[in-house]
């Protein structure tokens, strides 16, 4: 079950954190994964990590805040591969300020990466899929449901993405294109251990157990538990499924009160 033998799968933000773990899970399950990433560095690890257990994975440098290069990143794949089966708009980038004190160019910063970055890449992705069909996964967050102190432009963002996701599943049913979207809490991957080092310095283990203990289950979440969703939704097995999005935030949503 949940093989995804033959299919060809885009990950943005693929280098580090979820987009890793993803790249790992669906690879192991025989997909033939393309990290999409600004970061080579941590892209080129992944993709070396992948092949070096018997994956197939490749890795292509782009900026999903600007739409010609993601345009041609995609061209490139499909001249490669010749479709494109699974999306994942997995990169995004995080902000901590209210509506006063986020500035205007914290505020286009994260609409450029994590709005438009989504539009840019179903954009170019979609025409590919229209001929066989394909799935869409975009990456929202708890804060797309439920109020966060701190977090403005950042629920913004993903307030955006949760109603994409919504109308990328509408107006592609009849091409069997299906979207839906993960709204995870806090995952425990290097960007929350580089938060804790640069605003917390001496203080990391005592502000992760604060952090962790938020959620009622006690923990953060394990980023391959964010990709085992990842890989049910994109899968087969989900052919029913689609305009549905999934808490997996450990309780967060429902029973923090």
């Amino acid at each position: 079950m949940f093989k995804l033998n033959g299919k060809t799968a885009l990950i943005t933000g693929g280098g580090s954190g979820i987009g890793k773990a993803m790249a790992l899970l669906f690879a192991a399950q025989g997909a033939k994964v393309y990290i999409i990433d600004i970061d080579s560095s941590g892209a080129l690890d992944t993709m070396n990590l992948v092949n070096l257990h018997g994956g197939n994975a490749h890795f292509k440098k782009c900026s999903i805040s600007d739409q010609q290069q993601v345009n041609s990143t995609v061209d490139e794949i499909v001249s490669e591969r010749g479709s494109i089966d699974i999306l994942v708009n997995n990169a995004g980038i995080s902000h901590i300020g209210n509506a006063e004190n986020t500035s205007t160019e914290d505020f286009d910063r994260l609409l450029s990466v994590n709005v438009k970055g989504v539009f840019h890449a179903v954009s170019a992705t979609v025409p590919f899929m229209k001929n066989k069909g394909g799935v869409i996964l975009n990456m929202t967050s708890v804060a797309s449901l439920v109020g966060l102190p701190d977090r403005f432009a950042y629920s913004m963002t993903k307030g955006a993405v949760l109603g994409m996701t919504l109308s990328i599943a509408k107006d592609y049913l009849k091409y069997n294109i299906r979207c839906n979207s993960i709204s995870p809490a806090r995952v425990h991957t290097p960007f929350v251990d580089g938060f804790l080092a640069k605003n917390y310095p001496g203080n990391e283990q005592e502000m992760f157990n604060k952090l962790a203990a938020t959620q009622p289950i006690g923990r953060m979440a394990k980023p391959e538990e964010i990709a085992h969703l990842a890989l049910y939704l994109c899968s087969d097995e989900a052919s029913f499924i689609t305009g549905s999005d999934y808490p997996i935030d450990g309780g967060f949503t429902r029973l923090n009160n």
